[in-house]
């Protein structure tokens, strides 16, 4: 079969979008007999190392403060199986299986690079443990982001050992029981594996693939619900104009006008009113690319740096050759810690500026839609009490905007004196952005509402083919009902991504195009 069909582990460059498709397994990833003989030279050196006798972090000597403590060649191989116990100290409830197979699919890239000491046995292990599916239990607690992620790294890699957890056919069962079942029998780690294993930002960054995967997401929903919402309320196309957007040219605002332009071309709602009196929206409507494109410079940072990260080597040390073995600090993960909060106040504020046009969309203050979104009011408490609901979700993601990487306390008796508490920014980024997803859910049942208002002016065909659709999932609402049935059938369609899916659909049936600057730079991950 063609090379491109497959990820060569250790050589391809991997993405975040690769990263889930392998976790998916519809992309297939393969070592070649040059990755293997590059691990194999890699353990070699290993080797001769230990048979030289001359002191090296970690292949030799103990951990942390005890790096001067000599280990005798014969024990190496118990200092390595010891660290994968002694630091398997994670509390919590475990973190979704697919971020566990991420960490698996990160680690193995990384080792695959051939500085890492790693036996080829002990790499095919983790290979195994990806393809059939056999994803280890890990605590979402404790790891402070310093020497990487040593807690969850630790329980990630117990069952190599016949320790641990594992979650197999949707059942947790132990590693023994898993064993017996499939006839398997523990590895006996060599020296350095341990460290190599344990050593790595590999939560951190299985978090952030989440993150870049999730915000993309939810900054494509929140351009077309915003379009909806200024429809529905008649805002005006001026702030939009590529013109203006030329006179301060971010990345992300022009991106973002662009997209709006796209999805409101052809309005006869917009023609409706281009000669009204009102002469400038509220911000929520009228600085959507300032705010959303703020937004998407922040994704694109991540992204960016995300790349750098699943591409490199960050465990400690690093064996270039048996000569030379760099003890550093490339597990360290502050680079991915600060952009993981920069983009959790990204995240936050799209919902900010949602929760705005909610309310503002309630107020019945825009010709032809009525207070609370529903005509027959006193009765009917119509849509105010959703707002509610997203003003609670919009706070709640203000308390989580803390950044965690702003803080460091020391460990390891003062050997790691700076931490990046990292993990903690992956963790909270993701808690925000399920929010966000819920909160853009409810924008998108309210902006439908207003917009069933503007009947019979049309939109542009995007967007009355996004209404159409919304429609044969949730009705138009002319009593009150409950709303949390709406509300869960519409964060569905925002998870699944099915009105984009849409979208992209009919602009390929009409031979449409976004015409948006920096469309590769957005839109692919």
């Amino acid at each position: 079969m063609p090379k491109q069909l497959y990820f060569l582990w250790g050589e391809d460059h991997l993405t975040a979008r690769k990263a889930i498709l392998i976790g998916k397994g519809t992309l297939k990833a393969v070592l070649s007999n040059t990755t293997k003989k590059k691990v194999q030279k890699s353990a070699q050196a290993v080797a001769t190392i230990v048979e030289k006798g001359q002191p090296v972090y970690g292949i030799n000597t103990g951990f942390g403060p005890l790096c001067t403590t000599k280990i005798s060649k014969e024990e190496t191989k118990l200092l390595q199986t010891n660290i994968l116990q002694s630091h398997s100290v994670g509390v919590g409830e475990p973190i979704a299986e697919d971020i566990a197979k991420l960490m698996l699919i990160l680690k193995v890239h990384a080792l695959a690079k051939g500085f890492s000491g790693i036996r080829l046995e002990t790499l095919e292990r983790i290979i195994w443990h990806i393809e059939h599916h056999v994803i280890p239990v890990v605590p979402s607690q404790g790891s402070v982001g310093a020497s990487g992620d040593l807690a969850p790294l630790s329980h990630l890699f117990l069952p190599l050992l016949g320790l641990g957890k594992v979650s197999y056919k949707g059942k947790t069962i132990t590693t023994a029981n898993l064993f017996t079942q499939m006839d398997l029998k523990p590895l006996a780690l060599g020296a350095k594996e341990g460290l190599a294993l344990i050593n790595g930002t590999q939560f951190i960054a299985a978090h952030a693939v989440k993150v870049v995967a999730k915000l993309r997401n939810c900054l494509k929903h929140a351009d077309v619900v915003a379009a909806m919402m200024l429809e529905g309320l008649q805002g005006s196309m001026k702030p939009f104009y590529e013109e203006l957007h030329n006179q301060r040219p971010f990345k992300g605002n022009q991106h973002v006008a662009a997209r709006i332009r796209t999805l409101l071309k052809g309005s006869e709602i917009l023609e409706a009113h281009i000669d009204c009196e009102r002469v400038q929206d509220p911000y929520s409507l009228r600085c959507i690319p300032q705010v959303h494109g703020a937004s998407r410079n922040a994704w694109l940072h991540l992204k960016e740096l995300l790349e750098i990260e699943l591409n490199s080597v960050t465990d400690n040390p690093i064996i270039i050759n048996e000569e030379l073995t760099i003890s550093g600090g490339n597990f360290h993960g502050q680079p991915l810690a600060m952009a993981l909060d920069y983009a959790t106040v990204a995240a936050a504020e799209l919902g900010n500026i949602s929760d705005r046009r909610i309310y503002l969309a309630l107020e019945g203050n825009s010709p032809g839609v009525p207070k609370l979104l529903m005509e027959n009011t006193g009765i009917n408490s119509g849509y105010m009490i959703l707002q509610y609901t997203t003003a609670a979700l919009a706070s709640e993601n203000k308390s989580l905007c803390f950044p965690a990487s702003a803080d460091s306390i020391p460990t390891s008796l003062g050997q790691e004196d700076h931490v990046s508490m990292g993990s903690i920014s992956g963790r909270k980024a993701l808690q925000v952005l399920n929010n966000i997803e819920k909160i853009l859910a409810i924008e998108l049942l309210t902006a439908a509402q207003a917009f069933e208002f503007r009947k019979p002016l049309k939109s542009g065909m995007l967007l009355d083919e996004i209404h159409q659709y919304l429609r044969t999932k949730v009705p138009f609402a002319a009593k009150d009902r409950v709303f949390s049935d709406d509300i869960e059938v519409a964060i569905g369609i925002i998870k699944n991504s099915g009105i984009i899916a849409l979208v992209d659909k009919t602009m390929q049936d009409h031979d449409l195009r976004w015409n948006a600057p920096y469309e590769e730079e957005f839109e692919h991950y």
